[in-house]
């Protein structure tokens, strides 16, 4: 863990996000599954089911790796939870680096990390769904 002056220099949201630990978990056949390992070695998957209405209902994640990148995830599931996917897609780094307020510089990549191992669960929702529709009806 880094000194003391963590808990001095960030902001309490940065803090809350870095250990809130209620979305980490891992979720077996989620409709949508992304991971994706960054430059510093940190991993990040993304499990995401979809109800009915095409919104996201439950939305986790796992990782190996710093404070920053778990403040990253439940940030991003912050931003996600209940909005319908076609919106979700709207969701940045840059937008996770805002709502996080002290972000140092040297962690961006962190935001960068999170945000895309979530549009790859995005994306492998949008090809499962397109796969059963093209799929022929008995």
């Amino acid at each position: 863990m880094e000194s003391q002056d963590f808990w001095n220099v960030h902001s309490l949201t940065l803090i809350e996000m870095a250990y809130e630990s209620s979305s980490r978990e891992r979720i077996d056949n989620p409709d949508g599954y992304g991971t994706r390992t960054g430059v510093c070695g940190d991993t990040v998957e993304f499990f995401i089911m979809v109800d009915d209405n095409n919104c996201l209902s439950s939305i986790s994640f796992d990782f190996n790796g710093c404070v920053y990148t778990a403040a990253c995830c439940n940030t991003v599931v912050h931003l996600a939870q209940g909005h319908s996917v076609d919106n979700v897609w709207n969701i940045t780094d840059d937008m996770v680096k805002a709502y996080l307020q002290t972000l140092p510089e040297d962690h961006y990549h962190c935001a960068e990390l999170c945000v895309g191992a979530f549009y790859l669960a995005l994306t492998d929702y949008q090809n499962k769904r397109s796969m059963k529709k093209s799929c022929k009806q008995v």
